[in-house]
C-alpha cells in the first residue's frame, strides 16, 4: 500500500505550533517513503470554523513550504458521504437511533460520577430499535467484548477494553456528523496509511478502529505525538509562548531555522542538532520519535536561527530581510548599500527584525540619541574631540576605513586622551544609541558627508 499521510487542521484559529510540528512529522515521512502527503481542512465545526482560520492555516503551510500533493481537501464539501455511510452502518445494525433527553444522560452521568465509576453511554437505546425523529441522534454500537490493539508508532502496543469505550454518537439530531465519523470515513476515503497526530487524540484511536473495523475498511498506522510544553515546561500559554507559526515568521525568524527547531521538538538523531531540509528527509523516521514531551526554548531557536543567518550570504540575507525592512517602514535606497551592511552585520543578530533595528540608524535621520549614553559620553572633552574629528574628516580625501581609522588614532594622539574619549562619542554621533560594528567601517558605510552631517549635530547638540 502506498505511503499516505495527512494534516488535518480545524480552522478555528491559526496554525498551532503543535500542529505544525505533526504536519511536518507527517510531510517528512510521506517524503522519506516516496509516499504522499494529503492536507484536510476539518471544518464540520460551523459556528468556531472560519475563511480567515483557513486562510492562517494556509498561510503558514505555505511559509514552512509544507506543499501538499492532494488537497485541501474540505469536510463539509462531503456530507453526502458522511450520511451515506452512517445509513451503512444503521442497516448493517452497526449503529441504532437513540432519543435519550439531556436532562437524562445528565442525570446518569451524575449517578455514575457519584458511585466513582467513568461515566459512559449505558445503552438504554442499543436494542429498542426506534426509527428516526426530530429528536434522535444515531449512535455507534460498540462491541461490548474484546480489546482494541494499537501498535502504536510511538508508544508501541496500546491494549484498550471494549467494555471502557461507550456507544458514541456519529450524527447529531441536527443531522450533522461528529469528528470520529468524519475522520473515520475521510482516512478510509482518503487511502490514509499513517496517521501521525497529537497524543490528546489516543482516547478517539480505538473509537475510531471499531469503525473502521465496522466498514470492513483497511486501519491506518497511528503515530500519536506527545505533547509541546511552554518555555517553562508547563502547557503551552499564548501569553507566555509563541504559539502561532506566523508568530515566529513575524518575530524574525528564518522559515529554515523553524523547520529545524520544530523537527527537533520531539525527534532526534543522534547528537546532531542542525539538519537541512534534504537530511531531515533522509533521516526521519516516526519510530523514532521521543515519547516524552518536548519544551519549547527561545535560546534554541536563536542559536539555530543565527546560524542559518550565518550561512547565507550577503546578497541572500538582504533578500530576507526586505518584509521586515517594509513592516519597519525602512527606507534603504537612502544610505548605503544594504548587501555592504548585511556584510558586516551578518554575524552580530539573531534575528531578522534585530537586524533591522540595528541597521535603522544608516537609513534614517538621527533625531535623538540615547539619554543615558548621552549624558555619559557626551561631556568633558568630546565637544573637542567631535570638533577635530570633523575638522580632520573634511580633510579626508580617501574615505576608507583604514584611512577613517588613521584620523582617530591622530586624534587621539593630539588631544592626548584615551581612544575610548574619542571613539564613543564618535559612535554615539553618528549612531544616536552607540551602537555599531568598528567604527571605522561604520562610517565607511555611512559615506562623508552623512558623517559630518551627524557630528555638526552632535557638536551642535553638545553645545546647547
Amino acid at each position: 500500500m502506498k505511503i499516505r499521510t495527512r494534516f488535518a487542521p480545524s480552522p478555528t484559529g491559526y496554525l498551532h505550533i503543535g500542529g505544525a510540528r505533526t504536519a511536518l512529522f507527517s510531510w517528512l515521512y510521506a517524503k522519506k517513503t516516496g509516499g504522499e502527503f494529503v492536507l484536510r481542512i476539518e471544518d464540520t465545526d460551523r459556528e468556531r470554523s472560519t475563511q480567515e482560520a483557513v486562510d492562517a492555516i494556509l498561510q503558514g503551510m505555505n511559509w514552512l513550504g509544507l506543499s501538499h500533493d492532494e488537497g485541501p481537501i474540505y469536510q463539509t464539501d462531503r456530507y453526502d458521504r458522511y450520511k451515506e455511510i452512517i445509513q451503512t452502518l444503521l442497516k448493517q445494525g452497526d449503529a441504532y437511533y437513540c432519543n435519550c433527553s439531556r436532562e437524562r444522560l445528565d442525570e446518569m452521568r451524575e449517578q455514575q460520577m457519584a458511585n466513582k465509576q467513568k461515566p459512559k453511554y449505558d445503552g438504554c437505546c442499543r436494542e429498542k430499535g426506534l426509527a428516526e425523529a426530530d429528536d434522535t441522534v444515531v449512535r455507534f454500537k460498540n462491541p461490548l467484548e474484546g480489546d482494541v490493539v494499537i501498535n502504536d508508532h510511538v508508544r508501541g502496543k496500546v491494549v484498550i477494553s471494549n467494555q471502557e469505550i461507550d456507544d458514541l454518537i456519529i450524527e447529531r439530531s441536527d443531522g450533522n456528523p461528529t469528528y470520529n465519523l468524519t475522520v473515520v470515513v475521510d482516512d478510509w476515503d482518503m487511502n490514509i496509511s499513517h496517521v501521525i497526530r497529537g497524543d490528546d487524540h489516543l482516547n478517539n484511536t480505538p473509537r475510531q478502529i471499531n469503525i473502521l473495523s465496522a466498514l470492513g475498511a483497511h486501519i491506518p498506522e497511528y503515530a500519536h505525538v506527545p505533547m509541546i510544553n511552554g518555555t517553562d515546561g508547563k502547557k503551552l500559554s499564548k501569553r507566555r509562548d509563541a504559539v502561532s507559526v506566523m508568530q515566529y515568521r513575524d518575530e524574525g525568524y528564518l522559515r529554515e531555522a523553524v523547520i529545524n527547531y520544530l523537527v527537533r521538538l520531539g525527534w532526534s538523531h543522534g547528537d546532531q542538532e542542525v539538519f537541512s531540509l534534504e537530511e531531515m528527509i533522509e533521516k526521519f523516521d516516526i519510530d523514532d520519535i521521543n515519547k516524552s514531551s518536548s519544551s519549547l526554548s527561545v535560546e534554541k531557536l536563536q542559536w539555530l536561527n543565527q546560524h542559518y543567518m550565518k550561512q547565507m550570504t550577503a546578497e541572500q540575507l538582504a533578500e530576507e530581510l526586505q518584509f521586515y525592512i517594509q513592516q519597519a517602514s525602512l527606507d534603504v535606497s537612502k544610505g548605503p548599500d544594504l548587501v555592504e551592511v548585511m556584510k558586516v552585520y551578518q554575524d552580530r543578530c539573531s534575528t531578522l527584525v534585530e537586524l533591522v533595528e540595528d541597521i535603522r540608524y544608516f537609513y534614517e535621520d538621527i533625531t535623538e540619541y540615547n539619554a543615558k549614553q548621552a549624558k555619559k559620553q557626551f561631556k568633558g572633552v568630546a565637544k573637542d574631540v567631535l570638533l577635530a574629528l570633523k575638522e580632520a574628516y573634511e580633510k579626508l580625501d580617501n574615505w576608507r576605513a583604514e584611512d577613517i581609522h588613521k584620523v582617530v588614532e591622530a586624534t587621539v594622539e593630539k588631544l592626548d586622551v584615551g581612544f575610548g574619549k574619542v571613539g564613543q562619542p564618535l559612535r554615539l554621533a553618528v549612531t544616536g544609541h552607540g551602537k555599531s560594528p568598528s567604527i571605522d567601517v561604520t562610517l565607511e558605510l555611512l559615506g562623508k558627508q552623512e558623517t559630518l552631517n551627524r557630528l555638526t549635530r552632535a557638536i551642535a547638540f553638545i553645545s546647547q
